[in-house]
């Protein structure tokens, strides 16, 4: 079991390897929302077969090309991530950001342990014939935060032993499906749909993105145990290739299975397809491998979010901190499982306010890794005035002014069910683009700005 919080790990403890990265972000993306987002593409956006795989390939280039960036903080300073933010916003100022990204978390974690639960029914209606009433919902729902609370709460170790075996498990079930599809889909009527607009595909690009985008706070976290001389350039080609291997397959099984069922792009229950186009001895073992890489998702977001939670001052373990996000995740996804009218709906809201959520922060930090940054271990972890990274009152104010503005910006573009901004009709609204004016506002404004001078003494360094 990891004891360690948010203290940075030191040299003599970092004997990770690269390589090890590359299962933890094919984890990362084993979810079957993917699906549900391929068949969208095809159902909601219009688009052919070429335009989902191209959508699917450079939307994990983008987003996990962030992710592999700002996981370089991690082997610098061998802290988690949002104790890095600390050295860019300030003890105080980084508050703020945490804050948000804190309860953005409760979001992503509920709607994948809600699709996680929904998988599970499934294969208890294909076994047994059993039907799940608000009980077994609950129940179901229950089990799969456990099981990610029972992983997450160990630590560091356990999340990347089960990374390991489930990116197997998962790759043979995803092999089985694709070998089923390539002998039952009508090509044909696959291959001759007509294209969709151009701007349909950017928007396509920006709805895939948001998602991954919101690994990006945690990249430093599962990059900590590195030495500091591990190549940056391998550590972005681990998390890009990471989530190729399974973004651009999935999306690809989504679009191609909504031509029969253009349903699965609107259902409540984003996962109940796959019982009626599969044959069981496929569609059983293939959701149960898809649950045990959901529970992984969630374990990982839950790390993640115990770190964050630290960082906010609850003065807790980190198994502890990771139980409130588990807590919180739990009645949250209840509420959705049994009021929630449409599921996939309020996930695709969710994933555009997640993306300009997460680029606010993604903007100012990445500007900040890039200058050479140096993270000096003992001022963050010094949260008393007049520590090394305390700046103006405990606030950097340019970190905070570019953070501010960018999300205001962001929010301007914002098209959801519950709210329309003002300039959400424009191109870059209507394309779904609010998270990439986010990033250009606040790393724009952060670079223009002038560089907060610390207390710590520490000089730029490459990567």
């Amino acid at each position: 079991m990891e004891n360690r919080g948010l203290d940075p790990v030191p040299d003599s403890e970092r004997t990770g390897r690269v390589r090890a990265l590359f299962p933890t972000w094919v984890t990362a993306n084993m979810t079957v929302l993917l699906l549900t987002v391929g068949a969208g593409l095809t159902v909601f956006n219009g688009l052919n077969l070429w335009q989902v795989l191209a959508v699917a390939a450079i939307a994990p280039v983008i987003s996990f090309g962030l992710v592999g960036l700002v996981s370089i903080a991690g082997k610098r300073g061998g802290a988690p991530g949002m104790a890095l933010s600390r050295a860019v916003f300030g003890q105080r100022g980084n508050l703020f950001p945490g804050a948000l990204l804190w309860v953005a978390r409760w979001g992503w974690e509920t709607a994948n342990a809600v699709t996680g639960s929904y998988a599970l029914l499934a294969v208890l209606d294909l076994l047994f014939g059993v039907r799940g009433d608000n009980t077994l919902v609950l129940v179901t729902l229950t089990a799969f935060v456990g099981a990610g609370f029972l992983v997450s709460g160990l630590g560091f170790r356990a999340l990347r032993l089960c990374s390991r075996v489930s990116v197997g498990l998962f790759g043979c079930a995803s092999l089985l499906v694709l070998a089923h599809l390539v002998g039952s889909t009508p090509w044909r009527t696959v291959l001759d749909r007509p294209p969709g607009q151009a701007a349909l595909m950017i928007a396509g690009v920006g709805t895939l993105a948001a998602g991954g985008i919101s690994w990006v706070p945690s990249a430093p976290d599962f990059a900590r145990y590195l030495p500091r001389s591990a190549s940056a350039t391998a550590m972005v080609g681990a998390a890009v290739g990471g989530a190729l291997v399974t973004v651009l397959p999935m999306v690809m099984m989504g679009a191609v299975m909504a031509v029969e069922s253009p349903d699965l792009a609107a259902t409540k229950d984003p996962v109940s397809f796959i019982g009626e186009l599969l044959p069981r001895w496929i569609s059983v073992p293939y959701l149960l491998t898809a649950v045990v890489g959901m529970v992984l998702i969630n374990a990982m977001s839950m790390y993640s979010a115990g770190f964050t939670a630290q960082t906010l001052g609850f003065a807790v373990p980190r198994a502890w901190a990771v139980g409130v996000n588990a807590g919180i995740s739990l009645f949250l996804g209840g509420v959705l499982m049994i009021v929630a009218t449409s599921f996939v709906g309020t996930f695709l809201s969710f994933l555009t306010l997640l993306g300009v959520t997460f680029s606010a922060w993604i903007g100012v930090f990445g500007v900040d890794l890039l200058r050479g940054r140096t993270y000096d271990a003992a001022a963050l972890m010094d949260t008393a005035p007049g520590s090394g990274y305390w700046y103006a009152g405990g606030f950097s104010r340019q970190a905070m002014a570019a953070w501010g503005s960018a999300l205001a910006v962001g929010l301007l573009f914002t098209d959801v069910e519950w709210f329309a901004g003002p300039l959400a009709g424009t191109w870059v609204g209507r394309d779904g683009l609010g998270w990439a004016a986010t990033i250009l506002v606040s790393a724009g404004l952060y670079a223009l700005l002038p560089r907060p001078a610390d207390m710590t003494g520490g000089q730029p360094t490459g990567f």
